[in-house]
Protein backbone atom coordinates (compact mmCIF):
# COMPACT_ATOMS: atom_id res chain seq x y z
CA UNK A 1 0.00 0.00 0.00
CA UNK A 2 1.27 3.46 -0.93
CA UNK A 3 1.53 6.15 1.73
CA UNK A 4 3.34 9.44 2.20
CA UNK A 5 5.47 8.02 5.01
CA UNK A 6 6.58 5.06 2.92
CA UNK A 7 7.21 6.90 -0.33
CA UNK A 8 8.97 9.91 1.23
CA UNK A 9 11.74 7.60 2.44
CA UNK A 10 12.77 7.17 -1.20
CA UNK A 11 13.17 10.71 -2.61
CA UNK A 12 14.05 9.61 -6.16
CA UNK A 13 10.90 7.48 -6.44
CA UNK A 14 8.83 10.20 -4.80
CA UNK A 15 9.81 12.70 -7.49
CA UNK A 16 9.33 10.16 -10.28
CA UNK A 17 5.83 9.30 -9.08
CA UNK A 18 4.61 12.81 -8.21
CA UNK A 19 6.75 15.26 -10.19
CA UNK A 20 7.69 17.03 -6.94
CA UNK A 21 10.50 16.61 -4.47
CA UNK A 22 9.56 15.73 -0.90
CA UNK A 23 10.41 19.29 0.20
CA UNK A 24 8.26 20.83 -2.56
CA UNK A 25 5.39 18.53 -1.66
CA UNK A 26 5.63 19.46 2.03
CA UNK A 27 5.82 23.20 1.28
CA UNK A 28 2.74 23.12 -0.96
CA UNK A 29 0.79 21.02 1.51
CA UNK A 30 1.70 23.04 4.61
CA UNK A 31 1.49 26.54 3.10
CA UNK A 32 -1.42 26.10 0.70
CA UNK A 33 -3.55 22.98 0.95
CA UNK A 34 -3.69 22.46 4.72
CA UNK A 35 -4.58 26.14 5.30
CA UNK A 36 -7.31 26.21 2.66
CA UNK A 37 -8.82 22.77 3.15
CA UNK A 38 -11.29 23.42 5.98
CA UNK A 39 -12.79 26.48 4.29
CA UNK A 40 -12.85 24.71 0.93
CA UNK A 41 -14.62 21.68 2.42
CA UNK A 42 -17.29 23.83 4.06
CA UNK A 43 -17.94 25.64 0.78
CA UNK A 44 -18.08 22.39 -1.15
CA UNK A 45 -20.56 20.76 1.19
CA UNK A 46 -22.68 23.90 1.47
CA UNK A 47 -23.05 24.22 -2.30
CA UNK A 48 -23.79 20.53 -2.68
CA UNK A 49 -26.82 20.46 -0.38
CA UNK A 50 -28.31 23.74 0.76
CA UNK A 51 -31.19 21.99 2.56
CA UNK A 52 -29.00 19.61 4.54
CA UNK A 53 -30.27 18.56 7.97
CA UNK A 54 -27.08 17.12 9.43
CA UNK A 55 -24.03 19.18 10.36
CA UNK A 56 -21.18 19.53 7.89
CA UNK A 57 -18.67 16.77 8.52
CA UNK A 58 -21.20 14.13 9.46
CA UNK A 59 -21.25 10.85 7.59
CA UNK A 60 -18.58 8.38 6.59
CA UNK A 61 -15.06 9.84 6.93
CA UNK A 62 -12.41 9.65 4.23
CA UNK A 63 -10.17 6.60 4.49
CA UNK A 64 -7.14 8.67 3.43
CA UNK A 65 -6.24 11.95 5.10
CA UNK A 66 -5.80 15.14 3.08
CA UNK A 67 -2.09 14.52 2.52
CA UNK A 68 -2.79 11.00 1.31
CA UNK A 69 -5.43 12.18 -1.15
CA UNK A 70 -3.08 14.92 -2.39
CA UNK A 71 -0.42 12.28 -2.99
CA UNK A 72 -2.89 10.00 -4.75
CA UNK A 73 -4.03 12.78 -7.07
CA UNK A 74 -0.46 13.69 -8.03
CA UNK A 75 0.41 10.08 -8.81
CA UNK A 76 -2.80 9.70 -10.80
CA UNK A 77 -1.97 12.68 -13.00
CA UNK A 78 1.78 12.12 -13.17
CA UNK A 79 1.68 8.45 -14.20
CA UNK A 80 -1.60 8.64 -16.11
CA UNK A 81 -2.95 5.50 -14.45
CA UNK A 82 -6.50 4.24 -14.09
CA UNK A 83 -8.74 4.50 -11.05
CA UNK A 84 -8.47 0.73 -10.74
CA UNK A 85 -4.69 0.80 -10.38
CA UNK A 86 -4.87 3.81 -8.05
CA UNK A 87 -7.29 1.91 -5.85
CA UNK A 88 -4.96 -1.08 -5.74
CA UNK A 89 -1.98 1.10 -4.79
CA UNK A 90 -3.83 2.95 -2.03
CA UNK A 91 -6.06 0.08 -0.89
CA UNK A 92 -9.28 1.77 -2.00
CA UNK A 93 -12.23 0.84 -4.13
CA UNK A 94 -12.20 2.16 -7.69
CA UNK A 95 -15.32 4.26 -7.15
CA UNK A 96 -13.85 5.67 -3.92
CA UNK A 97 -10.72 6.81 -5.77
CA UNK A 98 -12.88 8.57 -8.36
CA UNK A 99 -14.93 10.39 -5.70
CA UNK A 100 -11.91 11.34 -3.58
CA UNK A 101 -10.06 12.82 -6.54
CA UNK A 102 -13.11 14.74 -7.76
CA UNK A 103 -13.76 16.21 -4.30
CA UNK A 104 -10.24 17.56 -3.76
CA UNK A 105 -9.27 18.32 -7.35
CA UNK A 106 -10.55 21.91 -7.40
CA UNK A 107 -8.58 22.78 -4.30
CA UNK A 108 -5.36 21.29 -5.68
CA UNK A 109 -5.88 23.11 -8.96
CA UNK A 110 -5.87 26.42 -7.07
CA UNK A 111 -2.51 25.59 -5.50
CA UNK A 112 -0.55 24.00 -8.36
CA UNK A 113 -1.05 23.72 -12.13
CA UNK A 114 -2.42 20.32 -13.10
CA UNK A 115 -3.84 19.23 -16.49
CA UNK A 116 -7.45 20.01 -17.20
CA UNK A 117 -9.59 16.98 -17.98
CA UNK A 118 -11.39 17.19 -21.28
CA UNK A 119 -14.96 15.89 -21.22
CA UNK A 120 -16.67 18.00 -23.85
CA UNK A 121 -14.74 17.18 -27.04
CA UNK A 122 -17.17 15.37 -29.34
CA UNK A 123 -15.58 16.29 -32.67
CA UNK A 124 -12.13 16.27 -34.20
CA UNK A 125 -10.15 19.45 -33.56
CA UNK A 126 -9.27 20.88 -36.97
CA UNK A 127 -7.64 24.25 -36.31
CA UNK A 128 -4.87 25.42 -34.00
CA UNK A 129 -7.35 27.80 -32.38
CA UNK A 130 -9.59 24.89 -31.38
CA UNK A 131 -6.61 22.96 -30.03
CA UNK A 132 -5.43 26.01 -28.07
CA UNK A 133 -8.88 26.29 -26.49
CA UNK A 134 -8.67 22.82 -24.97
CA UNK A 135 -4.88 22.61 -24.54
CA UNK A 136 -3.65 26.14 -23.71
CA UNK A 137 0.06 26.70 -24.14
CA UNK A 138 0.71 23.51 -26.10
CA UNK A 139 3.98 23.33 -28.05
CA UNK A 140 3.57 20.27 -30.25
CA UNK A 141 1.54 17.13 -30.77
CA UNK A 142 2.86 13.74 -31.86
CA UNK A 143 0.77 11.13 -33.65
CA UNK A 144 1.17 8.26 -36.11
CA UNK A 145 -0.51 7.50 -39.39
CA UNK A 146 -0.56 4.30 -41.43
CA UNK A 147 -2.14 2.98 -44.61
CA UNK A 148 -3.88 -0.35 -45.08
CA UNK A 149 -2.57 -2.87 -47.63
CA UNK A 150 -4.04 -6.14 -48.96
CA UNK A 151 -3.37 -9.18 -46.78
CA UNK A 152 0.04 -10.57 -47.89
CA UNK A 153 0.11 -14.13 -49.19
CA UNK A 154 3.48 -14.92 -47.62
CA UNK A 155 3.29 -15.82 -43.90
CA UNK A 156 6.42 -13.82 -42.97
CA UNK A 157 5.11 -10.69 -44.67
CA UNK A 158 1.82 -11.08 -42.81
CA UNK A 159 3.57 -10.91 -39.45
CA UNK A 160 5.84 -8.04 -40.47
CA UNK A 161 3.08 -5.83 -41.82
CA UNK A 162 0.33 -6.65 -39.31
CA UNK A 163 -0.65 -3.69 -37.11
CA UNK A 164 -1.95 -4.61 -33.69
CA UNK A 165 -3.30 -1.09 -33.33
CA UNK A 166 -5.44 -1.19 -36.48
CA UNK A 167 -6.07 -4.96 -36.39
CA UNK A 168 -5.17 -5.17 -40.06
CA UNK A 169 -2.15 -5.23 -42.36
CA UNK A 170 -0.63 -1.80 -42.90
CA UNK A 171 2.44 -0.17 -44.36
CA UNK A 172 3.87 3.31 -44.85
CA UNK A 173 3.61 4.02 -41.14
CA UNK A 174 4.91 7.45 -40.10
CA UNK A 175 5.19 9.47 -36.92
CA UNK A 176 4.50 13.20 -37.26
CA UNK A 177 5.20 16.07 -34.88
CA UNK A 178 3.13 19.21 -35.46
CA UNK A 179 3.79 22.48 -33.62
CA UNK A 180 1.28 25.03 -32.41
CA UNK A 181 1.45 26.89 -35.73
CA UNK A 182 0.24 23.84 -37.64
CA UNK A 183 3.59 23.05 -39.24
CA UNK A 184 5.08 19.55 -39.38
CA UNK A 185 8.41 19.93 -37.62
CA UNK A 186 9.45 16.28 -37.66
CA UNK A 187 8.54 13.18 -39.66
CA UNK A 188 10.03 9.71 -39.34
CA UNK A 189 10.91 7.44 -42.23
CA UNK A 190 8.42 4.84 -43.44
CA UNK A 191 8.03 1.90 -41.03
CA UNK A 192 6.20 -1.40 -41.20
CA UNK A 193 2.86 -1.92 -39.51
CA UNK A 194 4.15 -4.21 -36.75
CA UNK A 195 6.29 -1.41 -35.26
CA UNK A 196 4.73 0.07 -32.13
CA UNK A 197 3.91 3.80 -32.17
CA UNK A 198 5.96 4.43 -29.01
CA UNK A 199 9.19 3.11 -30.56
CA UNK A 200 8.60 4.30 -34.08
CA UNK A 201 11.31 7.00 -33.91
CA UNK A 202 13.95 4.64 -32.49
Amino acid sequence: MFSYERLSRKPSLFKSFTGLTVQQFDDIYDKEIAKRYDKYEIQRLSKRNKDRKRDIGAGRPFKLDVKGRFLMLLIYYRLYITYTLSGFLFDLDQSTVCRDIQKIEKLIRKCIPIPQKIYSITKRLKTTEEVEQYFPGFLAFIDCTEQQIPRPVDNKRRNVYYSGKKKRHTTVKNQLMVNNYGYVIHKTNHKRGCRHDYILSI
